[in-house]
């Protein structure tokens, strides 16, 4: 882990779905969050998946979840999906 703030990266469709489909009041939460606590403490704040998506971490903002993904090595969070948790998780 480390000591500073991660870098943030969101995939142009995760930024599409949250500035297009999603509430209001879910986007600006999900915003706040991604840009405030995820990215102090990205390992605290949510969990890793099992097989086959152990590459990823997930965070829950009520019925909502962010998929996104830590490199340490470039001090890196990057944002790869926000979706309703019933969808989130559908390839």
């Amino acid at each position: 882990m480390t000591n500073g703030r991660y870098q943030l990266r969101i995939v142009s469709s995760a930024r599409r779905h949250m500035t297009e489909d999603l509430p209001e009041a879910v986007a600006t939460a999900a915003f706040e969050f991604i840009t405030g606590p995820l990215l102090e403490n990205p390992h605290r704040v949510g969990k890793q998946l099992r097989p086959p998506l152990t590459d990823r971490h997930s965070a829950r903002r009520g019925t909502y979840r962010i998929l996104y993904r830590i490199d340490e090595q470039a001090q890196t969070v990057t944002v790869l999906a926000i979706g309703h948790r019933g969808d989130i998780y559908r390839a």
